[in-house]
């Protein structure tokens, strides 16, 4: 299986790479990025591209694209903040399309309120859900806990963490369904890229479970 991740070097993004290395069924990762990583592995393949609004003549062929490429809204106009989320999103994803592909996205837990950033990411999940795919699926997850030493970039996400920590392992002993991490993301996008999944949009604990199948 050959899969395509977007935003690699993000908290979520470097997670889902981790498990798709390191997956024995996964024969080739391409990551798409503005600037090399320098990162090295037998299955790795970068691809340097610069303008995310324009991906004609991008060898994007695979079996499944997971779309983890996304920014904080916190200081963002709402123009600059669609622009990454759902224009990038939908530029890529319309040249991607084909029934042969599995597509996956990041949304995020709340898409369906009145925030900008929750407009935004919903606006982004219906305009991929019609789109020439094999499947579309959205994870809406909510609290990720970072594992084998993955940092978010944002460095306010890493003081979050490391000031809640022992509020998230608190919850995931009492509401072990509300908290996933970022092996259980990646292991529940490979999953659903083999196997399907009978939800389109999946929840913490919906992920938990794809983790599992």
């Amino acid at each position: 299986m050959k899969v395509i991740v977007f935003g690699a070097t993000g908290m979520i993004g470097q997670g889902v790479l981790r498990e798709c290395l390191l997956d024995p069924e996964v024969t080739e990762v391409a990551i798409v990025v503005r600037k090399s990583t320098g990162q090295q592995d037998p299955k790795l393949r970068e691809i340097v591209h610069e303008n995310f609004l324009d991906f004609t003549g991008v060898p994007l062929e695979a079996d499944a694209c997971f779309w983890c490429l996304g920014i904080s809204s916190n200081g963002m106009t709402e123009a600059d903040y669609t622009r990454i989320t759902h224009d990038y999103t939908i530029a890529a994803a319309k040249v991607m399309a084909k029934p042969t592909m599995t597509f996956v996205f990041i949304s995020g837990a709340g898409a369906e309120g009145k925030a900008m950033w929750a407009r935004v990411k919903k606006q982004t999940e219906v305009d991929l859900a019609p789109l020439p795919f094999k499947a579309v699926y959205s994870f809406r997850p909510s609290v990720i806990q970072p594992l084998h030493g993955i940092r978010s970039r944002t460095k306010l996400y890493n003081a979050f963490y490391v000031v809640l920590y022992p509020v998230v392992l608190a919850m995931k002993l009492i509401a072990p369904k509300s908290v996933t991490t970022t092996e259980r993301v990646g292991h529940a996008m490979l999953n659903i890229a083999k196997r399907g999944f009978d939800k389109k949009i999946l929840t913490n604990a919906d992920i938990n479970v794809a983790a599992r199948s």
